[in-house]
């Protein structure tokens, strides 16, 4: 038995050397993107899908599979052949936030491996006309003067928005109103019409104009740094609220079991076309930040993020739609 296990293994093995040695073939890559179409997750995967198809001589298509929070499409790619010609672009949060609230139909650990990360978006926290805050220690003043009148929307029940609202009300010790959305649509409609306080939403081109348009007042931002097109707005960090400096990273993941090898040099490749004048413009365009790295890099910074969000859903009692 032990030896024809030695077998076996030496088998699987040789079959992952034969494979990495002739990846790519003239075979179409898959990048399944976790979001809808049209997006700006979508359009910088439909870019780097370009960039990917010129470096690797092989064509690199894009499919949508959109759904539970990015879930369904990295499902997909945990149950897709471990051959590199299926990868999956999303945000961390379907590997490190829904698996703590009981909706993944996938085990993180066990069925994706993580390629190299690709950007991230920064998330704002914004005023509305119905805030009289003139900035974030002024609209925490306000909370505890008047516990629960301040009402902060996010898109969605154990959102990253609402992730980063209970550890603010837990390290400032304010009561704030959730008013969860059922994503940004009608969140963003409400939000120029007054209905809530604050918001917490992805920056953008359109949020952008909203802001200079006087419509929003930017009071805090979720960001590693602080944005270049907003550098009077300081991060969360900066105002005292480290835990709560989340923003949303994105990246490329295989299969589990894909050879190390591909993956090696898929992460190559992305990390070169993240180095290209035209795709870091258009990245900054929309306000998302370039990042990369090395596989073991990205592989950290998701296991991190777990661990983070698993403390405060813990701590907060957070439950899943």
């Amino acid at each position: 038995m032990k030896k024809q296990l030695i077998v076996g293994a030496c088998l699987a093995g040789a079959t992952a050397l034969a494979l990495a040695q002739t990846w790519p073939t003239a075979k179409p890559i898959r990048i399944v993107v976790a979001y809808p179409a049209g997006g700006v997750s979508d359009n910088i995967a439909r870019a780097l899908a370009d960039k990917l198809a010129v470096q690797l001589g092989t064509p690199v298509v894009i499919e949508n599979k959109a759904g539970a929070s990015g879930s369904l499409g990295v499902d997909a790619v945990a149950k897709a052949a471990p051959d590199g010609y299926t990868l999956g672009f999303a945000a961390v949060s379907p590997l490190a936030l829904n698996p703590h609230l009981g909706k993944s139909p996938f085990d993180p650990q066990k069925d994706i491996a993580p390629v190299v990360s690709v950007m991230y978006s920064p998330v704002l926290l914004l005023g509305t006309s119905a805030s009289r805050a003139t900035d974030f220690k002024d609209l925490i003043a306000r909370a505890r003067a008047q516990p629960g009148t301040v009402r902060w929307a996010t898109s969605g029940q154990a959102s990253l928005g609402h992730i980063m609202l209970e550890q603010i009300q837990s390290v400032a010790q304010v009561q704030i109103t959730h008013i969860p959305y059922k994503g940004g649509g009608q969140q963003m409609n409400d939000a120029l019409g007054g209905q809530f306080e604050v918001l917490s939403t992805n920056a953008g081109p359109a949020v952008l104009q909203h802001i200079q348009a006087g419509k929003l007042k930017p009071l805090a931002v979720g960001a590693p740094a602080r944005l270049d097109s907003l550098p009077q707005v300081p991060t969360l960090a900066e105002l005292g609220q480290p835990a709560a400096n989340l923003s949303s990273l994105f990246g490329i993941y295989a299969p589990a079991q894909t050879p190390k090898a591909v993956i090696t040099r898929i992460n190559t490749e992305v990390n070169k076309a993240l180095a290209l004048p035209d795709i870091r413009a258009k990245l900054d365009a929309t306000d998302n930040v370039p990042t990369g790295g090395t596989t073991a890099e990205f592989a950290r910074q998701i296991a991190q993020e777990s661990e983070n969000n698993a403390r405060i859903i813990r701590a907060a009692g957070i439950q899943g739609n």
